[in-house]
């Protein structure tokens, strides 16, 4: 069913650092500069865009695991590119590599973790729970 979901596929997500993505805004540091947070849905982005497209109707994916480094500050105004490169396919788990770079050097690096599912079925479950 899922034929077209192979290692290599990527995808890409950017942004322009606003002060409600800054650290400060989202009460995760006092400081004016892109937020974890906002560096990993970025991220996030950028591997949902390398495979969701690929999927049959009523299937998506949804994030399962994040180890990401947040290695330099970005400040409000400059430019964020996130990639995405699926590295492995075990099932319906996909796992990336991702990278985020600025306009001057990587800001952001590491693996996240998606996995294919029924939308239909997803929903019961979460609606089981309520």
């Amino acid at each position: 069913m899922f034929e077209e979901i192979k290692p290599g596929l990527t995808g890409q997500s950017e942004a322009v650092v606003s002060r409600e993505q800054t650290a400060r805004h989202l009460g995760s540091g006092g400081v004016e500069v892109l937020a974890t947070p906002e560096l990993v849905r970025l991220m996030e982005r950028a591997a949902v865009a390398a495979v969701d497209h690929l999927l049959p109707e009523g299937w998506r994916t949804v994030g399962a695991r994040v180890d990401v480094q947040h290695l330099a500050p970005t400040p409000v105004g400059m430019r964020v590119v996130a990639r995405a490169e699926l590295i492995a396919v075990d099932g319906r788990r996909l796992t990336f590599r991702v990278e985020a770079c600025d306009e001057r050097e990587v800001v952001g690096s590491g693996s996240h973790e998606r996995v294919i599912v029924d939308l239909a079925r997803f929903s019961q479950r979460v609606e089981a729970k309520r």
